[in-house]
């Protein structure tokens, strides 16, 4: 599902954000991503989404290669079909406070197509998902922090994705908000998807068996890199 294969980033200083990383993230998997500020977990997230081309190594997400010598004009053609199999969730929900509710989603589900009829059933079947349909109409700054990170949620999933990668999805909410919120990503993963969570909030790590794999100046220091691939 994801696989790093010597993967190294550096940036114009030649600062290495991950240096030779290789793991597998198995179809299926809920999986944390955890260390400090700095320890490269932001970077192998935008490497996983193409916001980021590794300097060296590969990148197999979904069957699709990301390699530093691919050609510019092969990764504009393959990138946004890659991104229609990624959902994101943000610490920060990055809705767009002048569009409802459902427009906020409604705006993710027209980017992959479909009719009206059809993207409105989308809409509100990942409204229903996450307990706001009868907020539909609202904006963004009617409700409260937790809502809208159910929100933020509806959009990453309104296009069934793979994969749905949340970064920090707590790390501005109150703890009974936070526990509602990991609820609702166990969830979606109990429907199959991957998740890829990160999180300093390491009670989620300890209440469960899921893997957590733990980054430092872009190595893997704690936890099992890759798991036995599936045939």
């Amino acid at each position: 599902m994801v696989e790093f294969t010597h993967a190294t980033k550096k940036y114009g200083d030649q600062t290495e954000a991950l240096s030779d990383l290789s793991l597998f993230i198995d179809k299926g998997e809920f999986v944390f991503l955890t260390g400090q500020s700095g320890a490269g977990k932001t970077t192998m997230l935008k490497l996983i989404y193409r916001e980021e081309i590794p300097t060296s190594g590969t990148i197999n997400v979904c069957g699709m290669q990301t390699q530093h010598t691919m050609p510019t004009s092969k990764l504009r053609k393959t990138t946004p079909l890659l991104r229609r199999k990624i959902g994101i969730v943000f610490q920060d929900m990055r809705l767009l406070p002048s569009y409802s509710v459902f427009d906020n989603i409604a705006f993710a589900a027209r980017i992959v197509g479909g009719s009206e009829q059809n993207i409105k059933k989308r809409v509100f079947n990942s409204l229903a998902v996450v307990g706001l349909a009868h907020k539909s109409c609202n904006y963004p700054p009617q409700l409260s922090g937790g809502e809208q990170q159910r929100v933020a949620i509806a959009r990453a999933i309104v296009n069934e994705p793979l994969i749905l990668i949340a970064d920090e999805p707590t790390g501005n909410l109150d703890r009974t908000i936070s526990d509602e919120i990991f609820s609702l990503l166990q969830e979606i993963n109990n429907w199959g998807t991957t998740i890829i969570m990160t999180t300093h909030d390491l009670s989620f790590v300890e209440r469960t068996s899921y893997r957590e794999i733990v980054l430092s100046k872009g190595k893997v220091i704690k936890g099992k890199p890759s798991k036995i691939k599936h045939v």
